[in-house]
């Protein structure tokens, strides 16, 4: 039996590799210039992890490496355009995760929304990280990790829906609240089935 392979994320964090994630990326990449097909994902998934597995001697590999492979599946099977919008939304999630930062204020009236516009000081305000989501959740909730960083990314998407660059941590508390009560509803829903 070969043993699990691990994921080095771009956060340092260390975490199993799921082959339905990489099916997940490349059938939204395919979906992004409407080409959306799960058996097609499937197979070039099947790629992905046959390399990763057969490389000889790795127990680890970096999330960015896998990145790359996808990528250069596509483009060698004819998907270029999907290389590209992967790339993009890549590129676009970077530039969004570097131009929002948290504002460390409960919004509760017109002072602290005028605190919360004219502030520059340091101490009061840090650069997004879903990671510190996850770890939070992981030690003051004692979550596992998976379900933290899903969380995480739900509460991300959430916020960069909004368009905002600077998000009151009141809001960010009030989203981690929100998405943790769905999935954990969710999942009770699913073992009462």
């Amino acid at each position: 039996m070969q043993a699990q392979l691990k994921v080095v994320k771009a956060d340092g964090t260390v975490e199993q590799y799921l082959h339905t994630k990489v099916v997940g990326t490349i059938n939204n990449a395919l979906g992004e210039v409407d080409l959306a097909d799960i058996d097609l994902a499937e197979q070039f998934a099947e790629v992905v992890t046959y390399f990763l597995y057969h490389e000889q001697g790795r127990r680890r590999v970096n999330s960015s490496e896998i990145f790359s492979m996808i990528q250069v599946v596509l483009a060698s099977t004819g998907f270029e355009a999907a290389a590209t919008a992967l790339s993009e939304y890549h590129y676009g999630r970077r530039l969004k995760r570097f131009r929002t930062e948290v504002i460390f204020v409960d919004l509760q009236n017109l002072d602290d929304a005028e605190f919360f516009v004219g502030t520059e000081e340091t101490g009061v305000r840090c650069p997004w990280d879903k990671s510190r989501i996850a770890e939070d959740l992981i030690t003051e909730q004692r979550m596992d990790r998976q379900t933290a960083r899903m969380i995480a990314a739900m509460v991300e998407e959430k916020v960069f829906g909004m368009g905002m660059t600077r998000i009151p941590s009141s809001v960010v508390k009030q989203l981690v609240l929100g998405d943790t009560a769905a999935v954990l509803r969710a999942r009770e829903q699913l073992l009462t089935v």
